[in-house]
Parts: structure tokens; sequence; C-alpha cells
């Protein structure tokens, strides 16, 4: 398979993903700007909608969508890290929804670049949605399925891990800013960051 990716987008989780299984794959750079891939190729012919990441099996077929693109990666290894059955499998689906739908778009305004009133309103609204995670991971879970990491765990790493770059200090946020620094830990992760020249030097 093929991943289309840019340093520190969303496309990051599905690449700690394939760390984490182990799963080989190729992987191309997008200008997303430009709609280019670093070979020169036209990225719209990919993704008609410009972004990251896009999926490509191995017969060609190309996936869209990064939470259908994590799903169809950890089902390469069923129950390693999305569960197989059951109600937290139902839980699962309910982070996932969350995660692409309301953190991950909770920062879109701020690429954007809103200002004034319209970024204290996105502000608001990110700070809330953080907020939630933080009171869900309030009751000593170590991550957000409670004692298992999951895919869920690095997609919600990668999202935080834009709040730097906005300088929104996590720290207000305890129990989130654990939950990142677990996963920034675990050698796929670093692996990850490694990879796309955003390991920082120590």
């Amino acid at each position: 398979m093929k991943l289309y990716y840019a340093p520190g987008a969303c496309s990051q989780a599905s690449r700690i993903v394939l760390n984490e299984l182990g799963i080989d794959a190729d992987y191309v750079r997008v200008d997303i700007p430009a709609r280019r891939t670093e070979d020169g190729g036209n990225y719209a012919e990919i993704n008609p909608l410009g972004y990251v990441p896009a999926l490509e099996l191995d017969d060609g077929t190309i996936v869209i969508e990064n939470a259908a693109i994590l799903q169809l990666i950890g089902e390469e290894k069923p129950g390693a890290l999305v569960p197989e059955s059951g109600f937290e499998q139902v839980r699962f689906n309910e982070w996932l929804s969350f995660l692409s739908s309301e953190l991950h778009k909770s920062f879109s305004p701020l690429f954007g670049g809103v200002e004034g009133e319209a970024r204290e309103k996105a502000l608001q609204r990110l700070r809330a949605r953080i907020g939630y995670v933080e009171r869900q991971l309030g009751d000593g879970r170590e991550w957000l399925l409670g004692d298992r990491y999951t895919l869920l765990d690095a997609y919600a790493f990668v999202i935080l891990s834009w709040a730097k770059g906005f300088d929104i200090s996590l720290a207000e946020w305890p129990n989130v800013a654990a939950l990142v620094k677990r996963v920034e830990s675990r050698p796929a992760v670093q692996r990850a960051l490694e990879e796309e020249g955003l390991l920082e030097a120590a």
C-alpha cells in the first residue's frame, strides 16, 4: 500500500498505526497548497478534495478520509488496535467520530488563519472539545478506551500536537497532556516523527 501524507498532518496517525502494526508501506509526500506529489504528480488525480491522507491499495483502489483509512489499516491485524466486537467497538466508533468531526475540525479555523472575534470563538470551541477529552480521562483511564491503547490514541496525539503551533498549552488539561506524553513515548510514534523530520532534538 501507499500512503500520501504531509508532515505533521492528520496523515501522521496512519503512519503511526502502520508502524505500530509492523506493516510496510510506501510513503509519498504531498505539497497540499500546490496539490502536487513529491515526484511532481497531480495530487488532485489521487484525491480530488486535495487533502491528506489518501491510501492507495495494492490493486490501485484509493481510499480517502482519515477515519476510514485508520480503520482499514487497523483491520489488517484484527484486535490489535481496533476492537473486534461488543460494546467496546461502539465506544471505539463513538470516539473516532468525535476525534474526526469535533476535535480535528475544531482546529480548522485556526489553520485557516481566522483573526479577531472569529479566532476567539474558534478557540472557545476548541478548548471545550479538549476539555471534554480531559473529563473523559479524569476517571484514571490511561487511554481513551480505558486500559487499552488503540489507534484512537494515535489519532488524538496527532491532533493535540497541533496545539503547540498555535501557542495553546496543554498544561491546563493535565490528563490530556499526560496522554500526549504517553503516546509520544511509544517507539512507533518516535519513528513516525523521525520519518517526517519532526523529532525534536533532545
